[in-house]
């Protein structure tokens, strides 16, 4: 199915076990989020992955970034809708989630959360590891990457955890981030997954759909980390394209939104 990402989880790691997950958790998902709370039938979440590249998320704010994300989402629920579908099937019951868990951003700003986190889910099927700006950092593809889970009846063989902490504390995302969402203690913060303002990147999110080139992905492409970095020829040390990719940049951001160009 050109799924590039794929982890196993086992609903027994949503439970804080020492032996399954690090010290550094200060807080853990309540139970309420947990699949086995959502789906009680549910044995293994099935966490999938595809990819954005990075010359099209290093024009974002942009509106081709602002596309491909809505094919990249449509991707994601169409692919988990048939694996779910495929594994009901073969007599293991499955259902598949949307890929966002909430109705507009009019309700983050009220309540930033969804039902549930693929983003956790991810990290518990082994994909990644957290980033200074609480995202899920990956080998491959760095932040730059959208997930989505299917609940399974299924016992199947988990994927080991990342034990590696992929983050290089470059502080790009923190020195680049347009609404300040990344506070300063986080650079002080043993603890993990992150914390960020989630109302000021709400904001800014609310802005940028206004002038049709939402989301924002500053964080993301800025962040140097993922092989796909150096498969593009990007430059892997700041994750800043170089200036010879400034014209096309400017080009892109120039046309097809509200803005005649994007700061």
């Amino acid at each position: 199915m050109n799924i590039p990402l794929t982890g196993f989880a086992p609903v027994e790691r949503w439970e804080k076990q020492s032996k399954h997950l690090p010290n550094k958790f200060k807080e853990w998902i309540p139970e309420e989020f947990w699949p086995q709370s959502i789906y009680p039938e549910c044995k293994t979440v099935i966490v999938i992955g595809l990819p954005v590249p990075p010359p099209i998320i290093d024009t974002a704010p942009s509106i081709y970034y602002h596309e491909l994300y809505k094919t990249v989402n449509n991707l994601l629920d169409i692919r988990a809708y048939e694996l779910a579908n495929f594994i009901t099937e073969k007599r293991f019951p499955s259902i598949s989630l949307p890929r966002d868990g909430y109705g507009d951003i009019e309700v983050l700003l009220k309540k930033p959360l969804a039902f549930f986190s693929h983003k956790h889910a991810a990290y518990l099927a082994g994909l990644g590891s957290f980033g200074l700006s609480n995202v899920l950092l990956t080998p491959e593809y760095g932040p730059r990457v959208r997930f989505n889970s299917i609940f399974t009846s299924a016992p199947l063989e988990p994927s080991p955890l990342n034990s590696n902490d992929l983050c290089t504390r470059c502080l790009e995302c923190f020195k680049k981030c347009p609404a300040n969402s990344i506070p300063p203690e986080n650079l002080k913060n043993e603890f993990f997954p992150y914390i960020i303002d989630k109302k000021s990147c709400a904001l800014r999110s609310k802005s940028l759909r206004k002038e049709y080139r939402s989301p924002c992905g500053i964080c993301i492409k800025v962040c140097p980390v993922g092989k796909d970095r150096i498969d593009f020829k990007r430059d892997i040390k700041t994750g800043i394209a170089e200036d010879k990719y400034k014209k096309a940049r400017n080009h892109i951001q120039s046309y097809g939104t509200k803005l005649k160009k994007s700061p």
